[in-house]
């Protein structure tokens, strides 16, 4: 028994240090952030949401772009209840800071930095991916290479920093190096009861691409001050998700 325990222990290591050499970190944050993220988490190695890394939004239209930054906003929360300090760097900023305390965000926590082409806004990531006083830095541009890409992966391995790359209206849908490719897409709020107003934000989270874990689609609410997951009994179709059945039927 100890033996099979022992050697359970050994692949264990194994395979954390693989995923660390694939991009993930292995460190303590990566177990104690709880992004709350629900039944999302089994398509992450390890059951868990990857930081120390860097991860992708592709987001076509204006209404994903708007969507996305709420979801990444949600993400933010977990990292400042925790005390991190959060960048965002945009190219034509259009988030209203005020906007993020209903996501539990103090807007004079987050430092923010506008440039005016997506070069600088690179550069300044690339910076900003260094400095392990950060836990997070969020990058509004539209188009960065493969090779950049992974100049930014590279430059969170020794800081464990989370970078988030938002690409809004991209040139080309190319590959790039981030451990995941995410696209998150509005769906109509509902209040309880059927009473008029406007509701809790609701989004369909497209994880297109995960490595090392399994790509899915989920669709959840902001509600509380954390993600809830809506049960697929219970789910409302995206106009998105009927625009692809349409496309493809």
């Amino acid at each position: 028994m100890k033996e099979l325990t022992g050697k359970n222990e050994i692949i264990r290591q194994l395979k954390e240090k693989i995923l660390v050499i694939e991009g993930f970190s292995s460190g303590g944050d990566a177990r104690y952030l709880d992004f709350g993220l629900g039944p999302i988490n089994n398509s992450f190695p390890g059951g868990i949401f990857p930081v120390g890394a860097i991860h992708e939004f592709v987001s076509p239209t204006e209404a994903c772009f708007a969507a996305a930054n709420g979801f990444i906003s949600g993400l933010l929360n977990t990292f400042q209840k925790k005390g991190g300090v959060c960048m965002w760097i945009s190219t034509g900023r259009k988030l209203f800071p005020p906007v993020l305390k209903f996501f539990g965000i103090e807007p004079h926590r987050i430092i923010f930095i506008d440039v005016k082409r997506d070069k600088e806004a690179r550069w300044v990531t690339e910076q900003a991916l260094k400095c392990n006083s950060l836990a997070a830095v969020v990058t509004e541009l539209r188009n960065v290479s493969f090779a950049e890409s992974r100049r930014l992966q590279l430059a969170v391995g020794e800081s464990k920093v989370t970078g988030f790359l938002h690409r809004h209206h991209p040139y080309i849908n190319n590959t790039l190096s981030c451990v995941s490719r995410w696209q998150v897409n509005p769906m109509a709020s509902r209040l309880p009861e059927g009473l008029p107003g406007v509701g809790f934000p609701r989004w369909e989270v497209e994880l297109i691409k995960m490595r090392n874990g399994k790509p899915g689609t989920w669709q959840i609410e902001w509600l509380d001050g954390t993600f809830r997951y809506l049960p697929v009994q219970k789910q409302i179709v995206s106009d998105s998700t009927i625009a692809k059945k349409e496309r493809y039927a």
